[in-house]
């Protein structure tokens, strides 16, 4: 049985490659996986209950990845056993194209069939692989699309903060500056007035010593002034 297919999913081509690799992706995109597990880079195993026809059997098989060429192409082969229902086996080359800010997913499988599932025809397992991939790569795409969906309006939320945000955060600032000039000032006054006292002191001092309008009287006046520049500049 050969079968291939193309399908557009609306997500960068790193995103659709990453997906194709993830475990927890493919177990909740394969209809009827039960289990998915890597058990090194390029191998898996899988539990998978199918229905094909009058026929159900419960799949367990090994998944493994090979000519590996991310995130460009990779090729899937894989065996499972499903009892006395008989076995599957088969592969399939995978391949990732950009498409603007899709990705365009092709692929060409081939597979073979034994036991009870080789007699039912090879039109009706041909249609229910078929449906089987549409159903797989229609929930892929939903959720390798929401995924890249989130993270963009994770970045919109980053880059474009609300503007009512913007204009609360700019409220709060110019009310704490204006405390702050505020506070200042009165700490300033409060060590000019001071300055100013321990200068009256020392004129006081210094005409009592008769010694105003000498060199000490107008040293002391530059004092004065010097303690007030300060004071400001602080």
């Amino acid at each position: 049985m050969d079968m291939s297919g193309e399908y557009r999913i609306p997500a960068p081509r790193n995103d659709v490659w990453n997906a194709l690799n993830d475990p927890e992706v493919l177990k909740a995109c394969i209809p009827g996986c039960e289990s998915l597990e890597m058990t090194s880079p390029t191998q898996m195993t899988a539990s998978v209950t199918s229905k094909i026809g009058p026929v159900k059997a419960h799949f367990t098989g090994v998944v493994t990845l090979e000519n590996i060429n991310p995130p460009q192409s990779y090729t899937i082969t894989g065996e499972g056993k499903g009892g006395v229902a008989g076995f599957a086996k088969g592969g399939a080359d995978v391949k990732l194209t950009e498409d603007g800010d899709g990705t365009i997913l092709t692929y060409t499988a081939r597979a073979q069939v034994g036991g009870k599932l080789a007699q039912l025809g090879s039109r009706l397992i041909d249609s229910t692989a078929r449906k089987m991939a549409d159903d797989f790569f229609g929930k892929f795409s939903q959720m390798v699309a929401g995924a890249a969906s989130g993270a963009q309006d994770d970045e919109a939320d980053v880059s474009d903060p609300d503007v009512a945000v913007l204009e609360e955060a700019r409220t709060i600032a110019m009310t704490q500056a204006g405390e702050a000039v505020v506070h200042a000032a009165v700490d300033v006054e409060h060590r000019i007035g001071q300055a100013v006292v321990d200068a009256e002191g020392k004129v006081e001092e210094a005409a009592a010593k008769g010694s105003f309008g000498g060199p000490v009287m107008w040293g002391l006046i530059a004092l004065a002034a010097v303690i007030a520049v300060l004071a400001l500049a602080s």
